[in-house]
Order: structure tokens, then sequence, then C-alpha cells
């Protein structure tokens, strides 16, 4: 007798492995796409959610293949837990399957609330036998509301609106598979005992599924590169309305640092007048940030070109320019700061809408400049006022904008007013540009991301010539 068990175990095993072959090479092939499709999906930059359904519905599949095989149930004789796996994996097949439908946008509305309910239904199914064990009950349940989906799939994709392209290859798919797995979910309810087809009808549609997934992924990336070939052209338009430059001046040293958050931004600066005896500096921020701020940049260009008559006058710049922008912007704001510098006079004129203070370096020591009005194009009955102050030979003027004091680090902490004056101060006795560089190095360093757009202006007064 101990001579005749291994080959009859022997001989069990070849006959499960000849039954079984067909679906375990098909299992092999179903989870290799699924483990391909989420590796392509976790490649990309941002998670494609019909890849990823897609992957746990063809692994979910090919692991439902190779847990039901006969051979995988000889070497599990025994153990506990295995019929209860073996019986609940047919509930939580259909739930990615149920979640690609709607992540592709092939359901109406009707269709997502049936097909959520299904997979809140299978998931439930599967919690009570993987804890109470198997269940002829659940498992004609189960069969019943599979034959129900299914027969609904079929009967929405002939009858239903003009269907899309999308639709229509996952239909021919779905036909193929319905028929397969009405018989066998039929023949389950009616207890026959026939070979599984179920898996060759999954053959084609997994393969129309995955044309679909490809197909959007595909059409995803195209649209992508195409914004992302408008943005960089935006970006260069967004470019081209700065000012060069400040021309080269005995009385005046000027340099500005502009780096947007995204490819276009909101933050703005231009010379209003920019000669030997006066010096006209402009800075803006339009609230929001991206294409949207940066269109209003545009017009914020345009309206301060349209005030240079009163480049001597800050007040009567901001008021022209608030009547210029009131009612044009979409419900978005604009702070703003002007400064004029008049060598000839030796005053320096400053006036500001909803602004950051203007910092003074003279002698060691910083005054905060601050005459703020209104924001600019919230409220057309803003009024604005000037404040003027003596210039020295040697004092150093810092226009910024809000991304500079509220740039954040990873505790949440902001850089602040008082950090920037005393980045002011040590960057004292470095010409303008290498200390904007210097700032916006800074400030970058301290920041955990950069959560705002970044600008500045550095002015150095040399003194009548």
């Amino acid at each position: 007798m101990c001579l005749t068990v291994p080959e009859i175990t022997a001989g069990e095993v070849l006959r499960a492995f000849h039954r079984d072959a067909p679906y375990l090479f098909m299992g092999a092939a179903f989870v290799t796409v699924g483990v391909v499709s989420a590796a392509l999906a976790g490649l990309r930059r941002k998670p494609d959610l019909l890849l990823i359904y897609f992957a746990l519905f063809a692994v979910l599949y090919g692991m439902r293949l190779w847990i039901q095989a006969n051979l995988l149930q000889i070497g599990m004789e025994g153990s506990a837990f295995y019929p209860r796996l073996r019986s609940g994996i047919d509930f939580i097949v259909p739930v990615p399957g149920v979640l690609f439908f709607g992540a592709a946008g092939l359901l109406d509305r009707a269709g997502r609330i049936a097909g959520y309910a299904l997979a809140i239904a299978g998931t439930c199914l599967a919690i009570a036998t993987f804890a109470l064990g198997s269940s002829s009950t659940l498992h004609l349940i189960n069969n019943i509301v599979v034959i129900a989906a299914l027969v609904a799939l079929v009967v929405r994709s002939v009858t239903g609106e003009r269907p899309s392209k999308d639709f229509i290859i996952v239909r021919r798919g779905l036909l193929i598979f319905v028929a397969f797995a009405l018989w066998d979910n039929v023949a389950g309810a009616l207890t026959w005992r026939t070979p599984s087809v179920e898996p060759f009808g999954f053959v084609a549609f997994l393969s129309a599924l995955g044309y679909v997934a490809a197909r959007r992924t595909f059409q995803r990336d195209q649209q992508l590169q195409e914004i992302q070939k408008e943005l960089e052209v935006a970006r260069r338009i967004q470019l081209s309305i700065l000012p060069g430059d400040f021309p080269s001046s005995p009385n005046f040293h000027v340099a500005a640092r502009y780096v947007p958050m995204t490819s276009v931004a909101g933050d703005f600066y231009d010379f209003i007048v920019a000669d030997e005896k006066q010096a006209g500096l402009l800075i803006a921020d339009v609230s929001g940030h991206g294409v949207p701020a940066a269109l209003i940049a545009s017009m914020v260009k345009l309206a301060a070109t349209s005030q240079r008559a009163n480049a001597a006058d800050p007040s009567g710049l901001l008021a022209g320019m608030n009547v210029a922008l009131f009612g044009n912007t979409q419900n978005q704001f604009v702070t703003a700061a002007y400064v004029h510098l008049d060598s000839e006079t030796g005053e320096l004129r400053y006036s500001a809408a909803g602004h950051p203070p203007m910092l003074l370096l003279r002698k060691g020591t910083i005054t905060l400049i601050e005459e703020n009005g209104l924001m600019l194009a919230a409220f057309d009955f803003a009024q604005y006022s000037n404040a003027a102050h003596r210039l020295e030979a040697g004092d150093r003027i810092l226009l910024y904008t809000d991304g500079i004091v509220e740039a954040a680090n990873r505790s949440g902490e902001f850089l602040g007013q008082d950090a920037l004056c005393e980045l002011l101060r040590k960057t004292a006795e470095l010409r303008p540009s290498e200390a904007a560089d210097k700032i916006i190095a800074s400030v970058q360093e301290w920041s955990a991301t950069q959560e705002d757009d970044l600008t500045v202006l550095v002015c150095d007064y040399q003194g009548a010539a």
C-alpha cells in the first residue's frame, strides 16, 4: 500500500495540471498585463485611474484563476482559510471592473449608482465569506446579481444613446465576455458541472478594456503636451511684456528678479520712467496664479502704460490704473506699489494699493514706507495718497511681492518682514543685481516649496550727478 500512494498522488496532480493548464497560463498572462499596467501608472507624474483600475481588474481575475485551480486545491488540502479565499474572491473581482467603467465615463448616472451598489455588495459578500466561510446562498446571490448586471450592460449598450467609439469597442468585448460569463453563471446557479469558459471570454473583454485605457492615456498625454506647448508660448509672451534692464544711469542702479511659481504668473513689474534724472518703478501682484493671473498681469501692463503722464505722481498713476482695471478683471484684484525718484529735486514719492511696504535702507537703518490705499480693480471709489521723503546718496530701495515674506518653511513658518530686513542689511555692500539674486536664493532656501511668485526690485540712488 505504501508503494501505491505516491503513484496515486502523482496521477492526481498530473490530471489536475492537465485540466488547469489553460487557466493557469491565462491567469499568469492576466497578472502580467495587470502588473505592467500598474507599473505604467506608477511611472506617470499623475496617477491614471483607468490604468490603475484596469491593472486591479486583470490581476484579481488572474489570481482568481490560480486560486480556484484544482492543482492549488490539492496543495492546500487541509487549509482552513483556503476554501474561504477560493469562494470569496469571486465577489471581489467585479469591483475594479465597475470602477473602470465609471472612471471611463461609460456609465450614466443610473448606471454609476447601480455599479457602485454592486461593488459595495460584492465587497460585503467577500468580507462575510472570509469571516464566516463559504455559503452556497451567497454564491447564488452573487450569480443572480452578476447575471442581472451583465444583462443590463448589454441592454444599455444596445438601446442607449449613440455610443462613443470607446463604448463600441468595449461593447464588442463585453458581448463576447457576457456570452461566456452567462453560461458559467447559469451553469453555476443550476449546479451543472461543466468546464469554465468564462476566462476565454475575459480575454476578449480585457483586450477591449486595455485598448480603451491605452487610447485614453495616449490622448491625455497628447493633450498635456499641447497644453505645455501653449504654456511655453504664454511664458515667452509674458516675459516679453516685462522691461529689459534699466538703462545705464549715473544716478540710479536698478535690478529686477522675477521667479514665477508656474510657467506663467501674476507678478508684474515695469519701469514707467527710466532716464538719468528720474526712475519710476512699479511692482504689482495679481490675485491667484497661472494663466488667469497672467492675463490680468498683461492688462496691468496696458493700464500702467496708459498712465505715463502721471509718472511723477504715484497716487494719480494708481488711481488711473484702478479706473482702467475696474470691472475688467473677473473679480480678481491687484495689489501694486509705485515709487518715483527724482535726482533733480532729491525727492522720493511713493504710493501703494494694498501692497507690502517698501523698504528704504539708509546707513544701516531700514525704514518701512507704507502709504496704502485699496487694492486695484476692486472698488471704483478707491483713492490714493503720496508719501514723500528726501533722498540721500547711498540709499537703497527694495520693492517686492508678498510671495517673498510669505514663503513658508517645512514647519509652516513665514520668512516674515524682519528676516527680509535682515537680508537687505546683509546684502548692503553688494551690487543691486547681486543683492537681488541673494534675496531670491535665500527665500528659495528657506521655502519647503514655492507656493507663490517671487519678484523683487532693488534700486540704489547714487546721488545727483
